[in-house]
């Protein structure tokens, strides 16, 4: 990981995806942890939670589009609300995935596709990116949410979900290639958008679990790998945050930790 604002390689991306497992677990990139496969479903449920209220009010008798879909778990839960739901992904494996997955719903459409060259058609009353933006660079966060606000219907919403940093821009090459920002360049980003207001919201659930994420990937640095047993230490990690929940997350704030590294935010757009 580095800072800066380094281009990513989008063929890596795609490679990345196009051999990753659709799991609960590997969409929240939580693979290799030692984690059960409940905490994966901890995570979604609680973020749902958060997504219902925060979409209150928008029609869910329009359509929702859901850009880079991935494994097609939001796709199926906004399929169950909204009149119709357009999907969209890259990645042949997740697309497979949300196929199967949405199959009891005839009111979803999954597009095998590049997002960046997704045309709207219709209007939408919300255009959900759930772990979307940071695969992409920046001039092309832009024109995407260009390309969709002019297809918003009135009172539609703009939901973002983004793993984020506390300051700048990280960003990882090799294998897993990724761009993390703060809460500010985004807001700056949405902005050169036409976006009116940006509502931000902690996304504690993603939070809780990350602690767990850097807690074990700190156990691993430490202890020889015949002593790691990650099964075992990934299950208890995960309980002791389940118990300790709220209270883990508001620890680290509370010490002054920058801990851990990486959080989440939900971003509501609002444009004219």
């Amino acid at each position: 990981m580095r800072p800066g604002g380094a281009e990513l390689d989008y063929d890596g991306v795609r490679r990345y995806w196009n051999n990753a497992t659709p799991s609960i677990l590997g969409p929240y990139m939580m693979d290799g942890f030692g984690f059960p496969a409940g905490a994966g479903r901890f995570r979604f449920r609680a973020e749902t939670r958060i997504v219902q209220r925060l979409i209150r009010g928008v029609n869910t008798r329009g359509a929702a589009l859901d850009l880079g879909c991935g494994a097609g778990y939001w796709t199926e839960y906004f399929a169950r609300d909204f009149k119709s739901v357009v999907a969209v992904e890259g990645s042949g494996p997740m697309v497979e995935a949300t196929k199967q997955r949405c199959s009891p719903y005839s009111n979803v459409n999954v597009i095998h596709g590049d997002v960046l060259a997704f045309e709207p058609d219709g209007r939408y009353a919300l255009v959900f990116l759930g772990g979307m933006l940071m695969y992409l660079n920046e001039s092309d966060v832009i024109d995407l949410l260009r390309k969709v606000i002019p297809f918003l219907e009135a009172g539609a919403i703009v939901l973002c979900r983004e793993s984020t940093v506390r300051g700048g821009t990280l960003s990882r090459q090799g294998a897993y290639q990724v761009v993390y920002r703060s809460v500010r360049t985004y807001t700056d980003i949405f902005m050169k958008c036409g976006v009116t207001s940006v509502q931000v919201e902690r996304n504690v659930p993603y939070i809780l679990m990350q602690i767990g994420c850097e807690l074990i990937k700190k156990w691993k640095t430490f202890a020889p790998e015949r002593l790691q047993a990650i099964p075992i230490a990934g299950r208890l990690v995960y309980r002791g945050l389940r118990l300790g929940n709220p209270w883990a997350t508001r620890i680290p704030g509370a010490l002054s930790l920058a801990f851990p590294e990486l959080t989440n935010h939900f971003f509501v757009l609002r444009a004219d």
